[in-house]
């Protein structure tokens, strides 16, 4: 796919209007938070733009030994949407689709290939057709028709082999291919959905997922859907339901990752305890004194996925961060409350609120910066990489043809 510069104009235009719409009026008013000087999320254009406020000195260096890092280690974004894959081509008859603008893959790819991420995991967005603005919240407004949600996975999926069949991009089904990526210096990309609506009561679409190579699936995003109650919502269910008690058994079975961002505290409470394997909150980060709402969770809350030998991803979002430094606090706070082993990147690129990391470019500084503030290097390489390997391989423990 080539696109001319008059697309990329188009494409920067309708992001920045539609965008700052979307998620500055939605994205945090749902959450109940409230946005500051009319700043929306941007691809910026340029290099000096990237990261507008580091918060902190980071010299050559330290920039120098960031780069190198990469050189040595695997290193995985596990959550993102790189260049909006799923919107392609999903009609710009909804909220997500018109205020998102036009999909930017070529651009994305190129990114992740230049800022040498090993592997991202690339995630469908499940209820992507069915959300809308209400008054200032991003939400649900109406059910799925009957086989709806799944059509969509399958549309979603279509762009996902896409990438796989016609860019520079490896497929990443185990810990094995991110490593090959990190070697030979390519981006692997790991299939993922953010939303369990597309399994309706079919357990039998957990192992077709798996088949279709996905590889974790976040089991609520912002609809309500048959697994459990979201963050964002009063709750319906009182935790998770029992067919997403099954469902999470059934993951288990297939060698699939179980992801709980956007789930409550007492979703979380139910798969820790009925899941065999590890789990993970791809994007969050915890509440602070200074910063507390829906979507970022408790000490109690990350203690619970830790225990199991789960991982928490931290995420770069304009929630209670206004620098690049605040994100690398975020990190650090994530360590001290559970421990080295239980921390990991999740950008949630592209779909980010006001984010304070903007570019797989810049993707070095994150572990440059991390080196910095003290953090030993095979500590680093934990976050950046290792720990979400460990957990990966732990979900595919003993599947059939998952190696």
């Amino acid at each position: 796919m080539n696109r001319t510069d008059d697309r990329d104009a188009i494409w920067r235009r309708s992001r920045r209007a539609a965008v700052g719409q979307l998620l500055a009026a939605a994205g945090l008013a749902a959450l109940g938070v409230r946005t500051a000087g009319g700043d929306v999320l941007t691809q910026p254009d340029d290099d000096t733009a990237r990261l507008a406020d580091l918060g902190m000195e980071l010299g050559p260096a330290q920039r120098a030994a960031g780069r190198a890092f990469l050189a040595r280690h695997p290193t995985v974004d596990v959550h993102a949407h790189p260049g909006l894959f799923l919107l392609s081509p999903l009609p710009d008859t909804t909220a997500f689709r018109r205020a998102l603008g036009e999909p930017f893959v070529d651009r994305a790819l190129a990114d992740l290939h230049a800022g040498q991420v090993s592997a991202a995991l690339f995630a469908c967005v499940a209820d992507s057709k069915i959300l809308e603005l209400s008054g200032a919240k991003l939400r649900a407004d109406r059910e799925f028709q009957p086989g709806e949600a799944y059509a969509d996975y399958q549309r979603q999926l279509v762009e996902l082999k896409a990438l796989r069949d016609h860019h520079e991009v490896a497929l990443g089904l185990n810990p094995t291919d991110v490593r090959a990526s990190q070697r030979h210096g390519r981006t692997a990309a790991i299939f993922a959905v953010e939303g369990g609506d597309f399994i309706e009561d079919r357990l039998d679409r957990v192992g077709e997922a798996f088949g279709d190579g996905v590889r974790s699936i976040t089991l609520v995003h912002y609809h309500i859907n048959q697994l459990g109650d979201i963050q964002t919502e009063a709750p319906v269910h009182s935790g998770l339901t029992l067919i997403g008690k099954a469902v999470v058994r059934e993951m288990n079975s297939a060698g699939m990752l179980i992801d709980l961002a956007h789930a409550t505290f007492a979703v979380t409470k139910d798969a820790v305890e009925v899941s065999t394997r590890p789990v993970m909150i791809s994007h969050t980060n915890l509440v602070t004194p200074a910063v507390s709402h829906p979507r970022l969770i408790s000490r109690e809350h990350a203690a619970l996925v830790a225990a199991g030998g789960g991982i928490i991803g931290s995420w770069p979002s304009g929630i209670g961060q206004r620098t690049f430094s605040d994100y690398i606090d975020s990190i650090r706070r994530l360590v001290d409350a559970v421990g080295i082993d239980h921390v990991a990147i999740g950008t949630d690129m592209h779909g980010n609120y006001r984010p304070v990391f903007r570019n797989y470019r810049d993707w070095s500084l994150i572990p440059a910066a991390l080196l910095a503030r003290g953090l030993g290097e095979v500590d680093v390489a934990k976050i950046m990489g290792e720990n979400f390997l460990r957990v990966f391989d732990a979900a595919l423990a003993r599947t059939p043809g998952a190696r």
